[in-house]
């Protein structure tokens, strides 16, 4: 068995610790989702073992144990066109592959040269020793179903989300031992999600998994890695297990951190005793006091976000689109949009990657102008506008200094006046790093200041372009708590389906070219609905149509039931009806359970294998029908 050990490892940035004498074993077949805080060290432990990044420590691998690292941000040499880029890998698979083309060319113009047909052998045999020659039509499988069908196109010309897609192309292609995947779902549209949960499902290797999307979390893991102030922390199971497994831990820690405050007050008063107590009491003791008053209160915690900020009035009238239409570099973006936006709403938009989600915030925005038609905003309107992209921020200003240019002071939703540096200790950032210049915060504490920084304008519309791509969960979770208490209207972009569950009852649905479908109810509602046509399109385009044989004299040719069908067919319609109520049933539990997030990744689970169950007893009374009396 390949497996990758880890003793005593330890990393610091500057002044930070990351992580301490961390131990842990990766084995064959683990699926490992890796979960924390901005700025806990997610990421650098990522770098630490794909040996990007200095470390203390021990990391023990056999000789011949492979690593792929697909970071956040992949590396690209714009010049190169798609397949160049997936094939210009370090690792050895794309070294092999390109010595064979390299000898193979080398040979072709001088073929009657010795050495040059001997390399050419032995690169050939080093082709068929790494089972390397489907790996361009598997590089363009997976390409295909991760949307990128233009495999000539130069990397230079690629959005930033089509040079992630290329970069998880180019590291599954390489099947390692251990797969280190930061932020895999980020820009993917929700059926490449699906087809990536399932291309993992049936790796062979092992996968450690930093991601924010607790629905994906569900599907692929069954180990949750946290890493909190330095410790790490190992539950089994996947995020669903991970929630009631921490909130036992953290409830037991509590408990003993109370035991150890009583403790130290019996032992306070001893050692307060008289001058014949003291002279008389044993250095045993005396050490146990000493070793209890250093490690009490040391526990650490993660706590919460909190946002609890106030907001200006919104009147009735917030936006309205009429007859709008739009067009980006030829790609048809609106056309003849209609879109009345009110006080209140929760509005996701998702759909697929380029048909312009983004264009129409910006429009609604005032950063994009329409080709015609026209765009009312409310009077009362006051956006704020988390992008995809941060503001520029110098590197060399302390984060106390850049929120100050909003103001030192903000209310919050009871009136009650909150000085920066209270704001900045609730979202997480101690006192300590509050001189801290913000080059040397990582890329999600970054995130996390700037949506910071939107709040405290106390907006009544806002928007939020792509979130869960760089927050942590547990600021996830606390957005999504504060967007439901929210008085004014929230307009969200995502492809993270749990996220939408949470903060959109209306969807609109880009599937490209201008059309923008819509969708009442909640995002997984619409996913079962939308999965279901696909089948039944897939099930009919795919369905064999008849034609005329002859038939041989011997052959006798089925015209009635055999006893068993008969028994089957007199049944199988109460058993369609009894799945059909089920299916609604089902339904109904998921509409009441929409914020229950335990209770409807189950509901889900149940609805699926009961819509199969359905499609198949469907095909079955089809066939029976054509021969019951």
């Amino acid at each position: 068995m390949q497996t990758l050990r880890a003793e005593g490892l330890t990393r610091t940035y500057g002044e930070k610790t990351l992580f301490e004498q961390v131990d842990f074993i990766i084995n064959e077949n683990d699926r490992i989702g890796l979960i924390g805080t901005n700025g806990s060290g997610k990421t650098s432990l990522l770098n630490t073992l794909a040996g990007l990044a200095q470390y203390s420590g021990d990391i023990i691998t056999p000789n011949d144990y492979s690593i792929a690292y697909l970071k956040q941000e992949p590396e690209f040499n714009d010049e190169q066109t798609v397949m160049d880029a997936v094939f210009s890998g370090t690792q050895k698979v794309f070294r092999i592959i390109r010595r064979y083309e390299d000898t193979l060319a080398a040979y072709s113009a001088d073929p009657e040269n010795e050495k040059k047909q001997q390399q050419y052998m032995d690169a050939e045999a080093q082709m068929n020793e790494a089972d390397a020659w489907n790996a361009e039509s598997d590089v363009k499988t997976i390409l295909t179903q991760l949307h990128i069908t233009d495999l000539s196109q130069q990397m230079g010309t690629l959005s930033g989300g089509q040079r992630k897609r290329v970069g998880l192309a180019q590291v599954l292609i390489q099947a390692p031992d251990l797969l280190l995947l930061d932020e895999p779902t980020n820009h993917l549209d929700f059926d490449s999600i699906d087809w990536l949960q399932s291309y993992l499902a049936a790796y062979k290797g092992a996968l450690l998994v930093v991601t924010h999307d607790r629905y994906f979390l569900d599907q692929v893991a069954n180990h949750i890695w946290e890493l909190s102030f330095g410790r790490l922390f190992n539950y089994d199971g996947n995020y669903q297990d991970f929630v009631a497994q921490k909130a036992e831990r953290v409830e037991l820690e509590a408990a003993q951190e109370h035991k150890q405050q009583q403790l130290y007050k019996q032992e306070l008063a001893w050692m307060h005793a008289g001058a014949k107590a003291r002279s008389t009491k044993q250095q045993a003791r005396i050490n146990r006091f000493n070793e209890i008053k250093d490690n009490l209160g040391t526990r650490q915690v993660d706590e919460d976000v909190s946002i609890d900020l106030g907001q200006t009035r919104l009147g009735k009238q917030v936006i309205e689109l009429k007859d709008a239409n739009l067009q980006l570099d030829n790609h048809v973006i609106l056309k003849a949009f209609d879109l009345l936006v009110q006080a209140g709403d929760r509005i996701g938009i998702t759909g697929e990657n380029g048909a312009g989600k983004s264009s129409l915030l910006n429009v609604m925005a005032g950063r994009l102008p329409l080709d015609s038609g026209t765009i009312t905003i409310g009077e009362t309107v006051k956006m704020a506008y988390y992008t995809q992209r941060t503001e520029p921020i110098p590197d060399d200003k302390r984060i106390i200094n850049y929120l100050e240019s909003v103001g030192h002071n903000v209310t919050d939703k009871n009136g009650q006046s909150i000085s920066v540096s209270e704001l900045l200790e609730q979202f997480l950032f101690p006192r300590f790093m509050h001189g801290t210049l913000i080059r040397k915060l990582s890329g999600g504490e970054k995130r996390r200041l700037y949506l910071l920084k939107l709040l405290m304008g106390q907006p009544n519309v806002l928007f939020l372009d792509e979130p869960t791509n760089d927050l942590d969960i547990s600021t996830l979770t606390v957005l999504e708590d504060y967007v439901n208490r929210f008085n004014g209207t929230v307009i969200t972009v995502s492809h993270d389906r749990y996220f939408l569950n949470k903060v959109a009852d209306k969807l609109l649905i880009f599937e490209g070219s201008g059309d923008i479908q819509r969708y009442n109810g909640l995002f997984t509602d619409y996913l079962s609905e939308h999965q279901q046509k696909t089948r039944a399109a897939n099930k009919k385009a795919t369905e064999p149509k008849p034609a005329a044989k002859a038939v041989a004299p011997t052959q006798k040719t089925k015209t009635k039931l055999t006893y068993k069908e008969q028994q089957e067919w007199a049944t199988i319609e109460d058993e369609i009806d009894a799945l059909e109520n089920k299916k609604s049933d089902l339904q109904a539990q998921m509409t009441q359970n929409g914020d229950n997030y335990d209770k409807l990744a189950t509901l889900q689970s149940d609805f699926e294998a009961t819509d199969q169950q359905l499609d198949e007893k469907m095909a079955r009374w089809d066939y029976l029908s054509q021969y019951a009396d």
